[in-house]
């Protein structure tokens, strides 16, 4: 129910815009967010999104560089990550991730979020 797409291969400097498409009516009342694993690596936490699109978090990391929103409708909702000034250490599978609740504390947990898509490759090349 979780669909990314937009990775690729980029030159670190480039910008790349992930989008992940919610076709279940009911993920218009989920939070959603963006994880990434690199190879060898654990799953980390990128940015969240509240509801109305309102509130964001992000990971220390990407601060200033990615920007998440999200757009809604009755039959479908998108998110997307908007990547700019890439580095290499942003090479991973990026992942989109739902669930209906938001506990600002808990955001920056993969346990925490319930839905979870099959994820997008990216690479940054030096």
């Amino acid at each position: 129910q979780l669909e990314e797409s937009g990775g690729g291969s980029v030159q670190a400097g480039a910008s790349l815009r992930l989008s992940c498409v919610a076709s279940a009516p009911t993920f218009n009342t989920a939070t959603m967010a963006w994880f990434r694993q690199a190879l060898g690596k654990e799953r980390e936490f990128v940015a969240a999104i509240s509801v109305n699109g309102l509130n964001t978090n992000y990971a220390d990391s990407v601060k200033g560089r990615f920007t998440m929103s999200r757009v809604s409708t009755l039959s479908m909702n998108e998110v997307f990550l908007q990547m700019n000034i890439l580095k290499p250490e942003d090479t991973a599978v990026y992942y989109c991730a739902a669930r209906q609740a938001y506990d600002a504390t808990s955001l920056t947990l993969p346990s925490y979020w319930r839905n979870w898509g099959r994820g997008t490759q990216v690479t940054v090349s030096p």
